[in-house]
């Protein structure tokens, strides 16, 4: 018995020895193990196992199939090298070092394209965004005198809003009601934007679904945020 399950055990050891994550004890048509579901590999994994050449990593469940994942042991690792050549056995581990590696690198580049997606689509986001927040004007036509005055009502009219109790902060919608009948859309943005640049007013970002912002066109990109709050800065 011995003799015939030699050739196995020391296939399987050398196997194991490449992969120390743990491949199943016994393969299945899709899934290559350590050894084949003979009768001759069930007795030569059986023996593996109680001479401590290899230990169970975890049991997975495929199918109808419980497969035990075992990994080569210490006392595996000094009989496979008694018996094989030890030159064998580091080519065998090299040759499986460099196709994990190709992985990896298949793997990495992947991820690189994935993110460079992600990079690109948010930049589209932001432009279309940017669009949509801008109209060419609402209301009466834009004067130039309301743009200079508006920055101290729009601040009076933060700190009535926080003198009365509101339980939220001043959305900009009505912000912009209040104090900005005579403005662009686009000159109200950029009178936020200098409040905020001069630390007059913090800016907050709208928290839900893009889709649910009641009133989109005054929400305003600031960074990567989505703006749709006012409140004075203290």
């Amino acid at each position: 018995m011995a003799d015939k399950s030699m050739p196995l055990i020391l296939t399987a050891l050398s196997r194991a020895a490449a992969d120390p994550v743990g491949l199943p004890l016994h393969g299945t048509r899709t899934a290559p193990g350590l050894f084949a579901a003979t009768a001759a590999g069930k007795l030569a994994a059986q023996r593996c196992k109680e001479e401590g050449y290899l230990r169970v990593l975890r049991t997975e469940t495929r199918g109808k199939a419980a497969l035990e994942v075992c990994t080569i042991t210490e006392k595996g690792l000094a009989y496979l090298l008694a018996q094989t050549s030890p030159r064998q056995v580091l080519e065998d581990l090299v040759r499986a070092l460099q196709s994990r590696q190709a992985q990896a690198d298949e793997l990495l580049a992947v991820a690189r394209q994935m993110q460079e997606g992600l990079e690109a689509l948010r930049a589209t986001a932001e432009k279309v965004l940017e669009q949509v927040s801008r109209p060419a004007s609402v209301g009466p036509a834009a004067s130039a005198n309301g743009a200079e005055t508006w920055p101290a009502a729009a601040l009076a009219c933060l700190a009535r809003w926080e003198a009365s109790g509101a339980s939220e902060d001043c959305p900009l919608p009505e912000l912009y009601r209040q104090t900005a009948a005579s403005l662009t859309i686009g000159q109200f943005h950029d009178g936020l934007r200098r409040l905020y640049e001069q630390a007059q007013i913090y800016l907050h970002p709208w928290t839900g679904p893009l889709y649910e912002i009641p009133e989109p066109p005054y929400a305003l990109l600031i960074g990567h945020e989505i703006a749709y709050y006012a409140s004075l800065r203290r």
